[in-house]
């Protein structure tokens, strides 16, 4: 036979908790009393151990043996991550995505232009070196270094990210 008692105190008692907590759990609806007016302890140990949260409650389970409990810490790792994100942001350890893109086009757009004068810039030094014409030179400089710009872009045109 269930153990019973009239008395909430008596009820906190038992479950080691406040009298008052017996109360606010009656009032919001975690336990009940029985029909004829009595607490029956272990269904009020029951109740209030599989509404109880974990990690705030004496009554409550392990923080990994409820799905509250495991909800409560996924939460608070994202919370975490939350506060490490922003205060990488705030340290400017982290960047927008289209800045980030912006800067790659800009740097990528100056190496590109770099290479293309590379020729017109060194085909008078190689001309003297090895005796040819300087304009040959320069003109098969920029063709081997738009043949290789192009096959450059063929290689990363596929990967762009989409987002």
């Amino acid at each position: 036979m269930p153990e019973r008692t009239t008395s909430a105190r008596e009820v906190a008692r038992r479950l080691g908790v406040s009298h008052t907590a017996i109360q606010k759990a009656e009032r919001v609806g975690r336990i009940s009393r029985e029909p004829d007016g009595n607490w029956d302890i272990d269904r009020v140990r029951h109740d209030m151990a599989e509404t109880a949260r974990p990690g705030r409650s004496p009554l409550a389970p392990p923080m990994e043996a409820t799905a509250l409990g495991r909800l409560t810490i996924a939460r608070l790792a994202l919370r975490v991550e939350a506060q490490r994100l922003a205060l990488d942001r705030n340290k400017g350890r982290l960047m927008d995505i289209a800045a980030a893109d912006a800067r790659i086009d800009e740097i990528a757009g100056a190496m590109r232009d770099a290479v293309l004068n590379w020729p017109a810039r060194v085909s008078g030094q190689i001309a003297a070196q090895i005796g040819a014409e300087p304009h040959l030179v320069q003109t098969l400089l920029q063709e081997h270094v738009a043949v290789l710009l192009t096959d450059m872009a063929d290689r990363f045109e596929g990967q762009a990210v989409a987002l």
